[in-house]
């Protein structure tokens, strides 16, 4: 059974960093690329970051350069998100999933996801 858990959410102050991660298992992590997508309030969905586990090719979205690191440990089965000088507008549930290549990494895209892990920066 593919199974994703991601963790290491919480509330920090506006210009803060935290560190997310997200613990695979159920399927080969070498040959896998995965992204991580967040939900902000009233919004939806989307993908703002991914890594090939394979070759470690990484792709940010708009929102997430200069601000956020994907990267993975393969001996753990686990991606992180290093998110820095974050924002009150970063503020959402953050989910990772798995996506067929880093050049995929949007919502319609991914197949399994995990249950995420809620965000909140505060002003």
């Amino acid at each position: 059974e593919v199974q994703l858990v991601e963790s290491g959410g919480g509330l920090v102050q506006a210009g803060g960093s935290l560190r997310l991660s997200c613990a695979a298992s159920g399927f080969s992590f070498d040959d896998s690329s995965i992204g991580w997508f967040r939900q902000a309030p009233g919004k939806g969905r989307e993908g703002f970051s991914c890594i090939s586990i394979r070759d470690g090719s990484t792709y940010y979205g708009y929102s997430a350069q200069g601000r956020f690191t994907i990267s993975s440990d393969a001996a753990k089965n686990t991606v992180y998100l290093q998110m820095s000088a974050l924002k009150p507008e970063d503020t959402a549930v953050y989910y990772c999933a798995t996506v067929p290549s880093t050049e995929e990494c949007v919502t319609f895209a991914a197949q399994h996801w995990g249950k995420g892990t809620s965000v909140t920066v505060s002003s």
